[in-house]
């Protein structure tokens, strides 16, 4: 997947394990929210580092104390 410079909205829905759906895709571009795609005639496309921009803007940390509390890029 990290060669590919666009992924459909299946492939979308693959890289976040099915929790986001093609339908949620669908209903966020219709509200304009979500990550941003562009569209070429009838085909949906995301941009992978657009994905990858939206994954860092969406991050969420959990305080505490504790290995299993340590944010990923500290190793923990």
């Amino acid at each position: 997947m990290a060669d590919n410079k666009f992924l459909t909205a299946e492939e979308v829905s693959e890289r976040y394990r099915g929790e986001i759906t093609v339908g949620t895709l669908r209903n966020w571009r219709a509200m304009r929210i979500g990550p941003a795609f562009v569209k070429i005639g009838k085909a949906v496309l995301y941009p992978v580092r657009e994905l990858d921009a939206w994954d860092q803007k969406n991050w969420s940390f959990v305080m505490g104390s504790g290995p299993s509390c340590m944010d990923e890029r500290e190793g923990g």
